[in-house]
């Protein structure tokens, strides 16, 4: 394994609205792939959410506000699948697809008919509405008539503030999958998104119906258009009482991002995106570990001129002939090298000359990512987990992160106790720099020596937070990122840190829970036809995977025969090398060590298999495929 897997942080880029759900036959050697029994209502993808699938947003109206009551056991029999027909969502819809040219040579002003080899399971009885522990959080019309406590100083009290909140919270973004299930937990919070992969049937997402033809560069121009959207503004300013000034969490986001909302009138609940940037390099982080007592992988920190001159100064640190060497600033894969001889340095130095450089050690090492939140009371150390990268059926870039896995295992006592020191450092030294709220910090554990290391530190949310929200330390207490909204909410707290991470690290060997992102690698160049539903699948007796119903978020999910996909891209949209197509969040673990290397287990590729097989596309043809622009996909959202 690689001394460091470089890795910016995470966010989930959904597909266009779509109401279909296919899931095809999955690679042989596997069961085949269960469809979705009713057929798909053709949709379009301009239509506001509120025209969208009037079927699919009465049944999740039915799943948050119903009552409790006891699951009942699907049954695994289907009903024959019709061949719908899909209306092609008109060219101007694709914001991150392609250019121009190509939408002219592939126009989707046709139908096209959709395959869908994926029946959904028929309940036995009626469907039960899911229980959230939250409803009254996220579903109350008004608020509680108790007050606050003027200072919150347990976590009794942290939960009936959130319960009882008045102040409307938007986490705005391309997708909401980094926070997606928080507003079980805190009443007034809603997301922003540019794609919904519940086709205006969740009950908490926004997505203007209105997207002209947008080719994005980057996150926080994603987010920096919905912000100025004019369906946008209306939603987020609606109902709202004299006084009171919405608040906005993003993952990307820019010194233009705070120009727009101060001129809108928002609270952006955020460290400044000056302090951000420069904290986001990994010459600045290891600066500052350096400075707090947090060793980094042994190093030298230098100025990409030519091989010779990274050999004497790899040299002069002991490092060894083989090299690992770090660009300042990038996405997951892209800016790490592995230079092991001249010829290494011939094949990547252009993106290394004229830089300030890490060169580093190579090391056999185990990545670890934690969250954590700097709060005036101390630093929230989240849980620990293991990474997926570089798996060839998840993603085409070597070494490029791919998933999370939470378990027991994941630390020994000894390493936990001092990745957590390690944490808290980090946090001390943050605070000094004036920093507040949430980061993440990837620990990287030797295998030959158990020494633990400071990888990288990423001043945002990441996308482990899917994770970290629904562990039993957050059940057990509040999910992780309610003290980030502490610290930016006009609330007094006072609380005992260091009870809180003594509770959550006894908690840590009671959950197991992965997520795995899957990215087209294939060189294909395609328009999707059909896509597999965003919802709750589930193993039946024959191994199938099986649609099992629409859920809003993975919550719910009670063992590992159970996953929650999201879908990304869906009909309409292009997919090509690279492009995302979902995540799948599941119980138990998807990856297992065979000969000394980590690698996906049986189970993990199964559901690759069968949710790969779901997506069905027209390739273009050769004049398209010459003009496809690709649009930025995971790699600038991550």
């Amino acid at each position: 394994m690689s001394a460091e897997t470089s890795r910016s942080s995470k966010e989930i880029v959904q597909p266009r609205p779509t109401t279909k759900v296919v899931v095809a036959k999955p690679a042989t050697g596997t069961s085949t792939v269960v469809k979705k029994a009713k057929p798909a209502t053709a949709t379009t993808v301009k239509k506001p959410a509120a025209a969208a699938a009037p079927a699919a947003a009465s049944k999740a109206t039915k799943l948050a506000a119903k009552p409790a009551a006891k699951a009942t056991k699907p049954s695994t029999r289907t009903t024959p699948a019709a061949k719908p027909v899909v209306t092609k969502p008109p060219a101007t819809s694709s914001p991150t697809a392609s250019s121009a040219a190509v939408r002219a040579a592939a126009p989707l002003a046709d139908t096209v008919p959709s395959v869908d080899p994926m029946p959904r399971a028929v309940p036995t009885d009626p469907e039960i509405p899911e229980a959230t522990i939250g409803t009254d959080a996220a579903f109350a019309s008004e608020a509680p008539s108790v007050t606050v406590p003027h200072t919150v100083r347990n976590i009794s009290e942290v939960r009936h503030f959130f319960r009882t909140n008045d102040v409307p919270i938007f986490f705005v973004g391309a997708t909401p999958f980094n926070l997606l299930g928080l507003d079980r937990w805190v009443r007034n919070f809603s997301y922003v998104s540019y794609y919904d992969s519940w086709d205006g049937a969740h009950p908490r997402i926004f997505t203007p119906a209105h997207k002209p033809v947008t080719d994005f560069e980057s996150g926080e121009e994603i987010n920096n258009w919905l912000l100025l959207n004019a369906e946008v503004r209306a939603r987020m300013t609606q109902n709202l009482r004299p006084g009171l000034r919405p608040k906005v969490a993003l993952v990307f986001f820019n010194e233009e991002t705070e120009r727009i909302c101060r001129e809108l009138g928002y609270d952006l609940i955020l460290p400044a995106a000056e302090l951000r940037d420069r904290l986001d390099s990994k010459i600045v982080t290891t600066k500052m570990g350096d400075e707090a007592g947090v060793p980094s992988v042994p190093n030298v920190l230098s100025n990409g001129t030519t091989f010779k001159a990274l050999r004497e100064a790899a040299d002069a640190a002991w490092l060894g002939d083989e090299l690992v060497v770090q660009t300042p600033y990038g996405d997951s894969g892209k800016t790490t090298f592995f230079i092991n001889n001249e010829s290494d340095w011939d094949t990547h130095s252009a993106d290394i000359i004229r830089q300030d450089i890490k060169v580093m050690r190579r090391i056999n090492n185990l990545p670890v990512a934690v969250e954590a939140v700097l709060t005036r009371s101390g630093t929230v150390v989240g849980p620990f987990l293991t990474e997926l990268a570089g798996h060839r059926s998840l993603t085409p870039y070597p070494g490029g992160w791919c998933g999370n896995e939470m378990h027991p295992e994941v630390l020994t006592a000894t390493q936990r106790a001092r990745a957590m020191d390690l944490v808290k450092r980090m946090g001390d030294r943050l605070d000094t720099e004036g920093y507040r709220g949430f980061f993440e910090v990837d620990v990287l554990v030797d295998t030959d020596t158990d020494e633990v290391y400071l990888g990288e530190l990423n001043p945002r949310i990441s996308g482990a937070s899917a994770i970290t929200n629904v562990t039993a330390g957050a059940y057990a207490d509040v999910p992780l990122f309610l003290f980030h909204l502490l610290e930016y909410l006009d609330v007094a707290f006072e609380l005992d840190i260091d009870e809180i991470n003594a509770r959550w690290e006894a908690l840590s060997g009671a959950d197991v829970w992965s997520q795995m992102i899957i990215k087209e690698t294939s060189e294909t160049v395609e328009l999707l036809t059909s896509a597999p539903a965003t919802g709750q699948y589930y193993l039946d007796a024959n191994g199938a995977m099986v649609f099992n119903r629409a859920a809003l978020d993975w919550h719910m999910l009670q063992n590992e025969s159970e996953a929650f996909f999201l879908r990304i891209y869906g009909p309409g949209d292009y997919r090509w090398k690279g492009a995302d197509l979902g995540v799948l969040v599941t119980k138990g673990r998807l990856q297992v060590d065979r000969h000394g290397k980590t690698q996906l287990n049986i189970r993990a590729q199964h559901f690759i298999d069968c949710l790969r097989a779901g997506f069905v596309g027209k390739p273009l043809d050769d004049d398209a495929r010459a003009g496809f622009t690709p649009g930025p996909g995971v790699k600038s959202q991550w």
